[in-house]
């Protein structure tokens, strides 16, 4: 299993957007990066990933599974964009701000710290098991 970062604008798509999707999930569209469409392109059903809130909040609110692997991104005519599609695992307890994970030596080298703007990114088993214990949850 390998783990990831999805970031998205509260305002635009929540955790509770998220959750509300149930085990169907929700395809995670519209990302127009190319890195991070690469990053989707290595995803496997059942990795895990968290869900960022970005703008105000900058905090990992949650844990979501790949529950289906690269696609044609329906939003789009353009066959260049592909994306996953997640479901909701479980909120976390306590939300870990980006403020947290900055001052944690543990997250250092995180690629949210080194390059916050990628909206899918790479998650290392470690890092991932910091940002749980951050946010009370079990990281499996």
């Amino acid at each position: 299993m390998r783990y990831w970062l999805f970031k998205s604008e509260p305002s635009t798509w929540s955790w509770d957007n998220q959750a509300a999707k149930g085990a169907a999930g929700e395809e995670w569209d519209g990302v127009r990066n190319y890195q991070a469409r690469n990053f989707m392109r290595e995803m496997k059903i059942g990795d895990r990933g968290f869900f960022y809130h970005s703008q105000k909040e900058k905090s990992v609110v949650g844990i979501v599974e790949v529950c289906a692997e690269v696609h044609p991104d329906s939003t789009t005519e353009d066959d260049r964009w592909e994306c996953v599609d997640i479901k909701a695992v479980r909120p976390f307890a306590r939300p870990v701000s980006l403020d947290q994970i900055k001052a944690d030596p543990r997250l250092e080298e995180m690629v949210l710290v080194k390059n916050s703007r990628l909206s899918v990114q790479p998650v290392s088993e470690a890092e991932w098991a910091a940002i749980c214990a951050l946010g009370e949850t079990d990281p499996s």
